[in-house]
């Protein structure tokens, strides 16, 4: 592999996304408004004296008042949003900015055009394919754990003044940031290329790739009602099933984003 190659590769798509507007700017809204909308939800929990009726009950299912009962159900509701519902949710940040990168550094040069180019380069396939995946993954990984820091330092700063202990970090919030998150953007990013490679459109891989987003509202679903919890084990042992998942997506990519397949899509 040339690693020079798959540098320059990855710098492009950057540089192209930094130009398009179209493409940063709702690539940069995610984030921004995820995490300002689960801070403060958050933050107006931790200090809420209403009663939150229904919302009490969800609470003991999901067992997220760590402290049994001994905080009020604002508290306890905090608690829930930081540990079980803020870090997968979150997960879609480094998600969305993956597919949208994948997706327009494939896809959309085919439509503008400039695909021929690429192919015409003295680098192998192999090269193509991890420039393509470095210039997507590397952005959404880095972008998907400052969000998940930003939110976790607020959750922190909202609810250790009250308990007298911060719930964050966690094993099973480590587990889930640094293992499963990854994991999960990745195995989502191969099926993105393999998407991109194939559709002859950016509007068309978008609405293929975005199934990726379902498995990840089910289990914030899941964990919301108390039906899944994401405990470090689960964590670890659905992070293993998703980089099993991402090697395989990302090898049939690699086949479809070949040259002789390209240019036949050309013709």
């Amino acid at each position: 592999m040339n690693r020079n190659a798959v540098r320059a590769i990855a710098a492009r798509d950057l540089a192209t996304v930094r130009r398009n507007l179209g493409v940063l700017v709702p690539m940069l809204i995610v984030p921004v408004a995820l995490v300002a909308m689960l801070s403060l939800a958050t933050f107006l929990a931790a200090r809420t004296t209403m009663d939150l009726g229904p919302l009490t009950g969800l609470l003991d299912l999901t067992g997220s008042a760590d402290g049994g009962t001994e905080h009020s159900p604002g508290v306890r509701l905090a608690i829930a949003l930081a540990t079980y519902v803020g870090p997968p949710l979150l997960i879609i940040v480094s998600l969305l900015t993956a597919s949208v990168m994948a997706t327009d550094s494939v896809a959309g040069e085919r439509e503008r055009g400039t695909i021929e180019g690429l192919l015409l380069t003295p680098v192998s396939d192999r090269d193509i394919l991890m420039g393509k995946l470095v210039g997507a993954l590397v952005p959404a990984l880095v972008l998907g754990l400052a969000s998940q820091l930003v939110y976790a330092a607020v959750a922190v700063a909202a609810i250790a003044p009250v308990t007298g202990s911060p719930p964050l970090p966690t094993l099973p919030w480590a587990m889930t940031v640094l293992w499963f998150g990854p994991a999960f953007t990745t195995a989502a990013l191969g099926l993105t290329v393999f998407v991109s490679a194939r559709a002859r459109t950016v509007q068309a891989a978008h609405q293929v790739s975005g199934v990726g987003v379902i498995p990840l509202v089910a289990l914030v679903v899941g964990q919301a009602t108390g039906l899944f919890l994401l405990y470090w084990w689960v964590g670890l042992l659905l992070g293993a099933l998703f980089w099993a998942a991402a090697y395989a997506m990302v090898r049939m990519g690699g086949r479809v984003l070949q040259r002789e397949n390209q240019i036949a899509t050309l013709v």
